[in-house]
């Protein structure tokens, strides 16, 4: 809603999540049935709640008030499936599920129905309107997409909508689209690729590279934005296409699919399933909000920058239905498991996830180990899908600070204690017995397990059941034998005694086939109860119409009916030994069956009938079963999770084991109604909470208490996790250290024990003295009066003893304490203090030293004693019968470490052995020396060498990491950078296409050959040729030359032959005409007419290249004009060019380097300090820098000259505004006195050379306008009528003037075609002749 507020669904509530503190907000359903969909207005300042349910409403909130604005109604059947508003926020579309499927439009400010009408037969996922043009809409769903206009007519708004083809391509689920602004829509697939629809077909299909998916799985477009198309996947990537580029796309070849490579990528996570995303509020922001499938929510910042921080995971849950709940019997905490794999521990008083576990296997049992097994309540005992149990404990890792020395992150954690593998197919249920002896197992592969509890958990055996097993469930206290309940998804129900633990059994096989057991399976009795109440029904009837002497004809009753599968069981419990009440799911469902174990145990389980003997109705749920039961510890409430998601819970009476009191009832819904059974609830252990679990994945909890007492007890109570196990060998230490404390202790008190008793003989002496003392005392005073001022000198002595040996009383930490002179303390005191401990410790040592030693020589007697002893009873044993001999006694040994000062003991040898291993080691240590040094040298040496690597390498990474990111920009812009280089490219080609080829050269050469002919027919005319004249008249005579059609085969042969022959004997003739008239020579005469056919030739040549010449000067210019507009392109194609490498430069230098430099190479000082902030300072080479330098010296010299230049400037232009002014002064003597002379007066010259033009225009101009007046005037006096029919005469005469013309022409025309005939024939008949 706003950039702090996140709205969800979970269950029946509407979530508002503030996602900087994380505090939640709830909103319920208001009709109960559900929530199907949410959307926020445009504005955020409204939200809107579509419900589910029996037809369900759709309610408008103000926001953040809460508030309800308007409520929508009778839009569908069921339930809502999307809500979406328009882009202005004036109309709400509504599409509903099954059975309808209705489209509907609001007005949803005044809460009328502007149209509506069915929108599909199938599921749809999503509708919304055009954000480019609002009469358009798009609905998707289960393999479909439409496309729908909405248009206003008299009686309203008017709905059509065109259903999209597939064509070719496989019909998918399309569960997101985007819209273009050309009104394209580009939509998702399974498998992975974009799909382009244009008008109500796909365009194109498009891919990646290689023909490469876009995403791995299903992928959806969200947005459209920065000139990027943003598409989500089932693979946890948000990836950014080119708009542009889908735009345009356009398939290639027979394939109907685009190849396009994604500009911008971002991983989530890995095992991330990213199902839908919505923007941040805030304007300009890139911040997103991606909902993952697999359990939680994502903050994306998809700016795609280099300080992108990385996807952040604000919550994290259970992905799919809770498999396991369960609450811990000693704390506020609670354990869940799911088939993703992961169990997490929550303490639901503060709101908040402890800890998560990731396992191989999905969980789907949970159990948590009663304070009998473990006092700490720090088990967890969890089944997994791949029949695996584990044993986990959880601890408080702060605690482990003690052991370690090391301060752990986190509040709890769960590690392994042990794992075992009792079943082939998951466990589904797991249940300690009442004493906490065994722990039992159920799984689908119809079986259950019992393990011994301890330390260690050890199998006991296991026993086949008839059915999958749905639930555990132990006798309690009060039945006298400790039995197990299982029951069974078939409807099986078998009891089991509890196994001997210490009982011996077969190796072969843990089976526990001789465990006694009895079995019962349910038959359906709901048909019977029905009838039953329909023929009370109908008594009541008809004991009325007895009354009223009315007599029909009765129905019939209804059949009995048995269902086939049987229903399924989910649960049930022990109401008293060999009793119980069973909850069907079904057609059995609605009621709670009584059921017991039949005394006939002989029968076959599958082949058994056994019925209820007693139900219990469920009010008004006759289609909806519970499905699960717990009780509150005093078993006062009974709480029922339904499959509808409902929560019940009825008050009990103590004792009521038959549900007698099971009337009244407190209902709520909390998880959806549709796919939130609610599979999974229970009690907190001190009653005060209750927790459900179901399969819509979400987790509640409840409070018992009112709201005053619950915040009270919050502030007393939290949630305790168990102090971490410590191992037996810290359990050892702690036993050594707490011996070696006893023995300090008791030291001590010994000690004190000594001087307490050196006190008490001292105290006993002194009271000797006392006693003895008053007899003196009196002989004294006989003898001599003492001072009354005078001391008695004892008593002096004592009184200073006393303050030298008792002290002062007061506690050292008393402010008024003065330390006495003989015990104040000072640094020599206490060495010596110290000097002297250490010498009571050597003498206490030494002494024990030697009286170990005293020991060990008595025992070393003692042991050649008992050698001489066994010797003589060897002796006495050998005179013996064989019969009384006994064997030895095993004598004992002194050990080496017992003797240790033989070690000590030595000889010449030993002393020579001695001298030369002494010299070995002198030699030995003079040759590792010398190695050591060398190594050294060579290790400081390698230092170097390495600190230079060290140093090479780290510059390579910085310059790989620069190089990398220069990677990223020149990838960004490598996809604009081809394409543009691509079009520039094309123009240059066409440019260098286009040639301007003028046939100017084959027209010279031609004239050249035609020169040359000339020049050949003057040579061989001679000089002074009686028949020159002739002879070039009939070389320069113009013929009309017959050309020849094309012909194939032997006509053409035959054709040209017969032309050759015609044209040898046309010349012949020609030769002999020649001869015969002018007496010309024939050789001559031929010469010439072979010149005439060659200058003929070159003359047709020359008129061809001259029409093509033409045709090219036509094409040149065409050309030039396509030129320019080639040049044009080609320099906008530079320009965009030239645009994008300075961006590209741009970006490359946004870049941060890393230049290491050395404290000298730093000329950035500031106040004789090199600063903390270089960010102002410059990094130069230092050849750059001398350059620089030396650049400053040559600037300074070319600024002293520049100065002196502008001073000599400066000067000149003094004077020459000195001459300037003596000029305008000159100027203004001269000019008023050639103005009186030319003008006869003073003129504005400036308004005279503007209005000044040329002299001889306006004279034709003014003779123009004189003649244009008198011929007007001339006109006027013509007769322009009859002029205008003299010019009509003279017109029509011309006309049949040109007729006559052509038609003589035409004539002449067929006159010159007859004399050419007559011709031809009379050069046969010559040729003939």
């Amino acid at each position: 809603m706003d950039d702090r507020t996140l709205i969800f669904i979970a269950g029946n509530l509407l979530v508002l999540l503030d996602v900087s503190t994380k505090k939640q907000r709830y909103l319920r359903s208001c009709s109960g049935g559900g929530i199907g969909s949410i959307t926020a207005h445009p504005s955020k300042e409204y939200f809107v709640v579509a419900e589910k349910g029996t037809k369900p409403n759709i309610i408008v909130y103000e926001y953040p008030s809460l508030r309800p604005f308007s409520i929508l109604r009778g839009g569908t059947e069921r339930a809502y499936s999307f809500v979406d508003f328009n882009p202005d926020g004036s109309l709400l579309a509504g599409v509903g599920s099954a059975p309808d499927y209705m489209l509907t439009l609001w007005d949803w400010r005044k809460e009328e129905v502007m149209v509506s009408c069915k929108a599909v037969s199938q599921e749809v996922y999503q509708v919304s309107f055009s954000q480019y043009n609002p009469m358009l809409l798009t609905s998707s769903g289960s393999g479909h997409i439409k496309f729908w206009q909405m248009a206003s007519t008299f009686t309203g708004l008017k709905l059509q909508g065109f259903m999209g083809h597939f064509g070719k391509t496989a019909a998918t689920d399309i569960e997101g689209y985007v819209e273009l602004p050309d009104g394209k829509v580009v939509s998702g697939s399974d498998w992975g690729n974009l799909l382009l629809w244009d008008g109500n077909g796909i365009k194109v299909e498009i891919c990646c590279k290689e023909g490469r998916n876009c995403h791995v799985g299903t992928v959806q477009p969200f947005a459209l934005e920065d000139g990027q198309l943003m598409t989500i996947g089932s693979d946890g990537v948000v990836r950014g296409w080119d708009f542009e580029s889908i735009d345009t796309a356009d398939s290639t070849g027979d394939s109907s699919r685009f190849e396009l490579e994604p500009m911008n990528e971002m991983v989530v996570g890995h095992n991330v399933c990213l199902s839908s995303v919505v923007r941040s509020s805030l304007p300009d922001s890139f911040i997103c909000f991606a909902q993952d499938s697999s359990g939680a929510i994502w903050k994306l910042d998809l700016s795609f920058t280099y300080t992108t921080p990385d996807p952040e995971c604000l919550f994290s849950f259970h992905s799919g239905a809770i498999q396991g709940l369960v609450a811990s019997r000693k704390s506020h905490l609670m354990a869940t498991t799911a088939l993703d794999r992961s169990v997490k521990v929550f303490d639901f008083l503060a709101k908040r996830e402890l800890t998560s576990s990731r396992f191989n296997q999905g969980g789907t049992a949970l159990s948590w180990a009663p304070p009998l097994v473990n006092q700490s309540g720090s088990l967890l005992v969890t089944g997994f899908e791949d029949g695996v149990v584990r044993i986990l404990e959880l601890y408080d890792p702060q605690r482990l600070q003690v052991v370690t020395g090391r301060s752990p992150k986190g509040d709890a954690k769960l590690r392994l204690k042990q794992a075992f593998k009792p079943h082939n197919a998951h466990v589904t249920a797991i249940a300690y017995e009442r004493n906490g002896e065994i722990l039992a197992t159920g799984s689908c592969d119809r079986t259950v397990f019992f393990f011994t509890v301890g330390e260690k958990y050890n199998p006991i055996g296991f026993v086949h059941v008839p059915g999958p097993v749905q639930a555990l469930e132990w006798s309690p206290h009060s039945h006298t034998e400790s039995r197990l309940l299982i029951l069974c998804q078939s409807g099986h129900v078998v009891e089991v005694h509890s196994p001997d633990p210490e009982a011996q059994r077969p190796t072969k096989t843990f089976q526990l086939a001789e465990l006694p057991s009895r079995s019962f399976r349910f038959r359906s009795i709901k048909s019977r109860i029905k009838r039953e109440e329909e023929i009370a029904r109908r008594q009541v009837i008809k004991e009325k119409k007895k009354e009223e002497r009315e007599e029909k004809e009765e129905e019939e009753l209804p059949a009995i009916y048995i269902p086939d599968p049987p229903s399924p069981l989910y649960c049930g419990f022990y109401s008293q030994p060999g009793q119980f009440w069973l909850s069907m799911g079904g057609f059995d469902s609605g009621f709670l069956y009584h059921c017991k174990f039949s005394e006939m145990q002989d029968e076959d389980p599958d082949q058994r009938q056994d019925e209820p003997f007693a139900f219990f109705p469920v009010h008004s749920k006759d289609d909806d079963p519970i499905r699960s039961v717990t009780f509150s510890s005093n078993r006062q409430l009974l709480l029922c999770g339904m499959h509808s998601g409902f929560i019940r819970v009825y008050p009990l009476q103590p004792g009521d084991s038959s549900l007698t009191s099971m009337q009244a009832y407190w209902a709520l819904s909390v998880h959806d109604n549709q796919y939130g059974h609610l599979r999974h609830i229970c009690c907190s252990h001190d009653d005060h909470f209750v927790l459900t679990a179901g399969d819509d994945g979400n987790i509640f909890s409840f409070s018992l208490l009112p709201p005053e007492e619950l915040q009270k007890g919050l502030q007393k109570k939290r949630a305790t996790v168990p102090s971490p196990r410590v191992s037996p060998h810290f359990i050892n230490m702690l036993c050594i250290v707490a011996l070696w404390m006893n023995k300090v202790r008791l030291t001590l008190i010994a000690a004190k024990r000594k001087k307490l008793a050196e006190l008490q003989k001292k105290f006993k002496q002194l009271m000797n003295d006392n006693q003895s003392m008053p007899k003196a005392c009196l002989c004294l005073s006989c003898a001599e009066k003492p001072n009354k001022d005078s001391e008695d000198p004892q008593d002096v002595q004592a009184i200073r003893e006393a303050k030298e040996n008792i002290g002062d009383l007061k506690l050292k930490s008393d402010k008024n304490f003065t330390v006495p002179k003989h015990l104040r303390m000072n640094a020599e005191r206490k060495r010596a203090e110290l000097i002297g401990l250490e010498e009571n410790v050597c003498e206490k040592q030494a002494e024990m030293n030697g009286h170990i030693v005293a020991l060990r020589d008595s025992k070393v007697r003692l042991v050649s004693q008992l050698h001489a002893q066994a010797q003589q009873v060897q002796k006495v044993q050998r005179r013996l019968a064989a019969h009384l001999h006994r064997p030895p006694p095993t004598l004992p040994t002194l050990l080496p470490e017992e003797t240790p000062e033989k070690r000590l003991q030595y000889s010449n040898a030993t002393l020579k052995r001695y001298r030369v291993l002494k010299e070995q080691r002198y030699k030995i240590q003079v040759f590792m020396e010398s190695s050591v040094c060398r190594f050294d040298a060579e290790l400081m040496l390698l230092r170097h060498q390495k600190l230079g690597l060290d140093w090479q390498l780290k510059m390579a990474d910085l310059r790989q990491l620069t190089l990398f990111q220069e990677l990223l920009i020149l990838k960004e812009f490598e996809r604009r950078e081809d394409s543009l280089q691509e079009n520039l490219n094309g123009r240059i080609k066409e440019e260098s296409s286009i040639t301007l080829e003028l046939k100017q050269e084959d027209i010279a050469q031609l004239h050249e050959r035609e020169k040359a002919l000339t020049a050949v027919f003057q040579a061989s005319l001679g000089k002074e040729n009686k028949f020159e004249e002739f002879l070039t008249k009939v070389f320069k005579k113009k013929i009309k030359r017959v050309k020849v059609e094309e012909q194939t085969g032997s006509e053409a042969i035959t054709s040209a032959s017969t032309i050759s022959m015609n044209l040898c004997v046309c010349v012949c003739v020609c030769v002999c005409v020649c001869v015969r008239i002018s007496g010309c020579e024939p050789e001559l005469f031929e010469n010439t007419l072979q010149l005439r056919e060659r200058r003929l030739d070159l003359e047709e040549l020359l008129v061809e290249e001259k029409k093509s010449a033409e045709v090219l000067k036509k094409e040149c210019d065409a050309l030039v004009k396509k030129e320019k507009s080639m040049k044009t392109s080609r320099k906008a194609a530079e320009d965009d060019m030239e645009l994008m490498n300075r961006e590209k430069q741009q970006k490359m230098n946004e870049l941060d380097m890393v230049v290491p430099l050395r404290l000298h190479q730093i000329k950035f000082v500031l106040n004789g300090s090199v600063p903390s902030d270089l960010s102002p300072a410059l990094v130069l080479d230092m050849t750059e820098l001398d350059r620089l330098q030396e650049r400053i010296k040559q600037l300074h010299a070319e600024k002293s000259q520049q100065r002196d230049l502008y001073c000599e400037a400066r000067k000149h232009h003094v004077r020459l505004v000195h001459d300037r002014r003596l000029m305008d002064a000159n100027i203004q003597g001269e000019v008023p006195q050639l103005m009186m002379l030319k003008f006869g007066r003073l003129v504005n010259l400036e308004s005279l050379q503007t209005l000044s033009g040329n002299r001889t225009l306006e004279e034709l101009k003014q003779q123009k306008f004189l003649r244009e007046v008198a011929y007007a005037k001339e006109i006027k006096h013509w007769d322009v009528e009859e002029a205008h029919q003299a010019l009509m005469e003279v017109t029509r005469c011309n006309t049949e003037h040109l007729l006559c013309m052509t038609n003589l022409l035409d004539q002449k025309k067929e006159l010159e075609n007859k004399l050419n005939a007559k011709q031809k024939k009379m050069v046969i008949s010559v040729f003939s002749y």
